[in-house]
């Protein structure tokens, strides 16, 4: 285990956790749920899903984030098009002050594949996002302004579909304009297999830079975890992890999940259709909001 860092002064201690509550409350709405690393993969067209999840972080100077209880919610708008909402609720366990609670900062995205998977060829997408400062920032339960990620993830899978292999990964970067914070990359890989029709386990390695002046060191972390499903439509999914390089972090992630949707629009997702109608006209409208 790497040496603890010192103490940081207490205005910038408060700086550190605005943004690593901010950056681990929405660590499963751009990550693939139940890991951080996610895929390029959106919702089937018409369909929705939903995680009603609890979510935990922790950091030696940033003391410990819950989220709990936390929602996301995504929609397949049109083929290979996801909307993407999450709505947290965040409790601040932090090491040298009170604890505080309250909701934290919303998060609005759209996922987007642009490559279909291939027997040769994986499938590719981006998902960008931006967090809007709903969350108190005084109380460490928000970043304070907007900021952005930009991530480009790929995936490709083989075997039986009872027993099947998948694996899907990249990286991107993070854009932070508020004081006290910095820009950063990040890039995850993971590897995952369905064991038979219930159980599905998997394993991934997930890194970040600095994500402030003072945090100089960055992190790489190991996770384990997996999903099981009670019935069609309806699963449970679970992970935990911890740094193994930089600077100390703990990650565990629990979640019911529902999925549903018109039958005859979900194998609609893998063909080529123009974008239109009331899709386009959401999909126009999201792409072209700013923060004010």
């Amino acid at each position: 285990m790497p040496p603890t860092r010192p103490s940081l002064p207490s205005a910038r201690l408060s700086a550190a956790i605005s943004l690593l509550t901010a950056l681990f409350t929405c660590a499963t709405a751009h990550a693939g749920p139940p890991f951080q690393t996610d895929d390029p993969e959106p919702v089937d067209y018409r369909h929705f899903e939903m995680y009603a999840f609890t979510l935990s972080d922790g950091t030696t100077s940033g003391g410990t984030t819950l989220s709990a209880p936390a929602y996301e919610v995504n929609y397949g708008v049109v083929p290979n098009v996801q909307l993407h909402l999450v709505l947290p609720y965040s409790t601040l366990f932090a090491p040298d002050g009170p604890t505080v609670h309250g909701i934290g900062d919303t998060e609005l995205g759209v996922k987007l594949r642009f490559v279909k998977e291939t027997k040769h060829t994986p499938q590719i997408g981006i998902f960008p996002f931006f967090e809007f400062p709903s969350g108190n920032a005084d109380k460490g339960l928000g970043v304070g302004k907007t900021w952005y990620r930009m991530p480009v993830w790929l995936q490709k899978s083989w075997g039986p579909e009872d027993h099947e292999w998948t694996t899907y990964g990249g990286g991107g970067y993070a854009v932070v304009p508020q004081d006290g914070f910095t820009n950063y990359s990040f890039a995850g890989w993971l590897v995952q297999r369905q064991f038979n029709k219930k159980i599905n386990l998997g394993a991934e390695l997930f890194g970040h830079g600095p994500q402030t002046p003072d945090t100089n060191r960055a992190s790489t972390m190991l996770d384990l975890g997996g999903i099981y499903e009670f019935k069609e439509g309806f699963d449970l999914l679970f992970a935990a992890g911890k740094s193994i390089y930089g600077q100390p972090e703990t990650y565990t992630y629990l979640s019911l999940y529902w999925t549903w949707g018109p039958k005859d629009a979900a194998n609609t997702g893998d063909k080529d259709q123009p974008v239109s109608g009331t899709g386009s006209k959401m999909l126009s409208a999201l792409t072209h909001l700013r923060p004010h």
